[in-house]
């Protein structure tokens, strides 16, 4: 989408958060081998799915469509982009077309982790660093995770060079002082770092499960899927090799309504009903900026923010309506500005610490700390102050002590991920939640015990670094100066 709009000159600027962990998945030697071996047998079962359908009138046309487009990802992934995505964005970047924000280490949800402080800094230093390591500059703003801010976390991050962050609406509108200019300009925190405040106009046309866009009737379903609806002798190949069902992404059907008899997937139609939408919505924006500029009595900044995940894989075709709305916008008086070029441009004035919040369902921590998941916290707070214990009298040690702590510090940020919790409270892969929180705190007890005890075990401390291999220059100096 973006060389789309590179090529054709369109005067769109996009800020995109690229986390810690999903830079190294997406460099990883073992999961790009994993994703071509994929893709390639994706293609070999599309290709099988066009001469199963070709005399089908409803499926055969989006068969096609799938083969087709399967095709081309796989050109594009192994010949055009070269098997390194994040290479480029860096280079779109350095193109000015996007603004890359940085995030914290592993996406840890920072209010919950306070208890310690030196986890917070650790989380955040960390993720800096990644970030000038894997995109070859040091960020500007950080996505916060799950925008969660609390009273204080505008120092840590000054500390390491973050000029700005993304809050909820409620961050903002309940800041120490109230927002003059309501959401429609950033505040400015006691220690310097900016906060923009999520518009709750842009998010409620995309989000609202009632007037969204993504539940028209005439886009894809998400989950009918060949996968459960074909035999098992034929579609089994391509699924878990375990033997259960699974989706293999080509799926025939639109979400038709509110009933289980599904109308098949038409792609024109889509295609038209999301140019119906992206009109819609930059209309919308229009009517809001002309108002807004009216009330003010200056232009208004409306700040959009979206989980990346909506666009292509919960709404199939959200990453088409998305470039056909940036197509749109400046055509329509409104100019779209990454955050960073704003703050070039436009004075902040107003000085105010943004509250307690955070973008999860209540607009505060609930969803990370509850009957379902608190259990989490005790041993984590515990793991982290053992860290900083370690860290703080590692000095002068030897090189199998250093790899020692960096892995220690590697299996604590990743117990730390906001990721558990939240499937915890979900319910919606509770094992392997549970496992992966679990699994992480016991490598660290038992690596931590060594340390302690004075005899690492290199054989040990190999195999878990093989494992959990992020942060190739994770230093444990980051907790011992917190």
């Amino acid at each position: 989408m973006f060389d789309h709009l590179a090529e054709d000159r369109v005067e769109a600027r996009v800020a995109v958060s690229l986390t810690p962990t999903l830079m190294a998945m997406l460099r990883d030697p073992l999961l790009l081998s994993r994703y071509e071996r994929h893709l390639d047998r994706m293609c070999i079962l599309a290709g099988l799915e066009v001469q199963r359908t070709r005399r089908d009138p409803d499926f055969g046309p989006v068969a096609g469509f799938y083969r087709d487009r399967l095709e081309r990802l796989r050109f594009l992934f192994a010949k055009q982009y070269g098997r390194d995505l994040v290479g480029r964005f860096s280079r779109l970047e350095s193109e000015g077309r996007i603004e890359i924000l940085a995030c914290a280490a592993t996406h840890g949800f920072l209010p919950h982790l306070a208890a310690v402080p030196g986890s917070v800094r650790a989380q955040i230093a960390v993720g800096v660093r990644e970030h000038a390591r894997q995109v070859g500059r040091s960020p500007r703003g950080m996505w916060l995770p799950e925008c969660a801010y609390f009273e204080g976390l505008d120092a840590l991050l000054a500390s390491e060079g973050v000029e700005y962050v993304f809050v909820d609406s409620r961050g903002v509108r309940n800041a120490s002082s109230r927002p003059r200019l309501d959401l429609h300009a950033p505040i400015v925190s006691p220690a310097g770092v900016l906060a923009f405040g999520r518009d709750e106009e842009c998010s409620e046309q995309v989000w609202s499960s009632k007037r969204g866009y993504p539940g028209d009737p005439a886009y894809r379903d998400f989950y009918r899927d060949i996968g459960y609806d074909l035999d098992a002798d034929y579609v089994g190949p391509f699924l878990d090799p375990s033997g259960a069902r699974g989706f293999t992404g080509l799926k025939y059907h639109r979400i038709t309504g509110g009933h289980d008899q599904k109308e098949p997937y038409q792609r024109e139609r889509a295609l038209l009903t999301l140019e119906t939408h992206a009109d819609d919505f930059v209309r919308n924006r229009r009517r809001q900026s002309l108002s807004l500029t009216s009330r003010l009595g200056r232009r208004p900044l409306m700040v959009a923010m979206y989980d990346a995940e909506l666009f292509g894989h919960w709404w199939f075709e959200g990453t088409e309506w998305l470039e056909a709305v940036l197509r749109r916008l400046p055509a329509a008086g409104i100019r779209v500005v990454t955050p960073g070029r704003y703050l070039d441009d436009q004075p902040v004035q107003q000085v105010a610490e943004p509250a307690a919040s955070s973008w999860g369902d209540g607009g505060y921590y609930e969803v990370w700390l509850g009957q379902a998941n608190d259990w989490i916290w005790p041993p984590l707070h515990d793991a982290a102050r053992r860290m900083t214990d370690l860290a703080a009298r590692a000095a002068g040690g030897g090189a199998l002590q250093r790899r020692a702590l960096a892995q220690l510090g590697r299996e604590l940020l990743l117990a730390q991920a906001s990721d558990w919790p939240f499937i915890l409270k979900h319910e919606t892969a509770v094992g392997y939640a549970r496992r992966r929180a679990r699994e992480h705190l016991l490598r660290f007890d038992r690596l931590a015990k060594q340390l302690e005890e004075g005899r690492v075990d290199e054989a040990d401390l190999a195999a878990l670094e093989a494992r959990d291999n992020l942060f190739p220059d994770l230093d444990h100096e980051i907790w011992r100066r917190a």
